[in-house]
């Protein structure tokens, strides 16, 4: 097993392939400001390798093996492929080489006490909410988020070693590198299935995870999910339960929306009343997030009042229902779903918010995954009044052509809703340009570059608008 030790310092120049991953520029920035020297390599500049080079890390852009020299350990992330010049580089040389699961699970034995967020959706929103509440309360914790947090200045925070807060992603089994003292696990679904083989598998990588988590430890779980529900009894560790529909230690009820699609609802702690949330981000999901973190924020001793006070201050984290702006009276929102139970949770949020006209641009991401659940897909979009599929955002994957962005428009319109395939963000932008009216919401959502298509017309209606052109 790979072991790690903040303070022997045994690697002194860490490498990381990929730094400019979300995940990866955290632990790179975790490292640099505990005196080791780091460096790393992306395939392009952005406003993440930008930050980390301001912060005193050399980022490389593009891929060579000379960019490893001198390096004593070297990180790699799942997206980078077998045959990349580094990561071969580093095998001939014999430079110890790890994943990013591998290491930041050695990374938590570093920290008294771990909280890993786990689950198929709402990872980074429950993580985001937690850390707000974490960060109000001068509990001083180290955090990586899935996301950027203005709360936090972006998607790290350093802090002290009795604590750490992170993610826990499942994909290729990597919740079995973690180690948490407190694990969470919103849901399980059907997903990552480039690697898992069905449902049962990874309900079965799940139940290897709670191996992980020691008997005096804590699980908390989202006891309205039939597939969590359906392992729970090979838990050693306490279980501390959450949920809406059933009874459990913490539940929401007398849930209500407003006109913006914002929840309230009571909070019981075994059943007594604890007091009524009012959340300022949109949809049911929501409420499970919520309470998740208000669960272990309880847990580790915060004061109601003060976690309450937090979660309704939250305004969400960017990727997530994000409002983008406006197009004259035309809002644009931006979202990170690219499940089909995402995609369903998200488009009912905006739907309780308006009855305007919905257009959901959505760019499926992987072959597989829309491939393998695409019946699941055709269902999801029945809360817009227009979708427009993009291509396919390949991210590891390559074009095998078994699957085209055309037969999803064609199932989704087979299933009872308009869609279109255009394809290239340029004529989905001249799309919505000919076509949204005043009030309508434009809705751009997947896990690639899709946000792109928002930004390119709010930043085409800003720049109309200052030459006194109307768009």
């Amino acid at each position: 097993m790979f072991e790690f030790n903040l303070y022997e310092k045994i690697f002194k120049k860490i490498h990381f392939i990929g730094i400019g991953g979300i995940s990866m520029s955290g632990l790179a920035e975790i490292l640099h400001y505990k005196g080791f020297s780091v460096t790393g390599t992306d395939v392009k500049r952005s406003s993440v390798t930008d930050h980390l080079e301001n912060i005193g890390i050399k980022v490389f852009i593009g891929h060579d093996e000379k960019n490893i020299d001198d390096s004593d350990l070297v990180i790699y992330t799942d997206a980078v492929s077998q045959d990349n010049e580094e990561l071969n580089a580093c095998l001939k040389r014999g430079i110890p080489l790890v994943d990013r699961a591998t290491f930041l699970g050695a990374l938590m034995k570093n920290y008294k006490n771990s909280i890993g967020i786990s689950g198929t959706h709402g990872k980074t929103t429950t993580t985001s909410m937690l850390a707000s509440i974490l960060n109000h309360n001068y509990l001083d914790p180290t955090m990586l988020v899935g996301g950027n947090l203005d709360d936090i200045g972006g998607n790290v925070k350093l802090g002290s070693d009795d604590l750490l807060l992170t993610e826990a992603c499942e994909y290729k089994a990597n919740i079995l590198k973690y180690f948490p003292t407190i694990a969470v696990i919103l849901n399980i679904d059907e997903d990552h299935l480039d690697y898992f083989e069905d449902i049962e598998h990874i309900k079965n990588t799940f139940k290897a995870y709670f191996k992980n988590i020691p008997d005096d430890g804590y699980l908390v779980v989202n006891i309205d999910d039939e597939n969590i529900n359906s392992i729970i009894s090979h838990v050693n560790s306490n279980i501390i339960t959450f949920g809406i529909n059933n009874e459990a230690n913490i539940n929401a009820r007398n849930i209500e929306y407003d006109f913006r699609g914002y929840p309230s609802f009571d909070i019981y702690k075994d059943s007594s009343f604890v007091g009524n949330l009012k959340l300022n981000v949109m949809g049911e999901h929501n409420i499970y997030n919520a309470l998740a973190a208000y669960s272990v924020a309880n847990l580790i001793g915060i004061d109601d009042e003060d976690i309450l006070k937090s979660l309704s201050a939250f305004h969400g984290v960017h990727r997530r229902l994000e409002n983008k702006g406006f197009l004259g009276d035309i809002k644009i929102i931006d979202d990170y779903a690219h499940h089909p139970t995402e995609i369903m949770a998200s488009l009912r949020a905006i739907r309780n918010s308006s009855k305007e006209k919905i257009y959901c641009v959505f760019q499926p991401h992987t072959f597989t995954r829309t491939r393998i659940l695409l019946d699941s897909f055709a269902k999801a979009f029945s809360d817009a009044d227009k979708v427009i599929i993009a291509d396919i955002y390949a991210a590891r994957e390559k074009d095998l052509g078994e699957i085209h962005s055309r037969d999803l428009a064609e199932k989704i319109r087979q299933a009872g809703t308009d869609a279109i395939y255009l394809g290239s963000f340029e004529d989905i932008e001249n799309f919505l340009l000919k076509e949204v009216t005043n009030h309508d919401i434009i809705v751009t959502m997947g896990a690639g570059n899709v946000y792109e298509i928002g930004e390119n017309l709010l930043n085409l209606y800003n720049q109309n608008r200052e030459n006194k052109i109307v768009v």
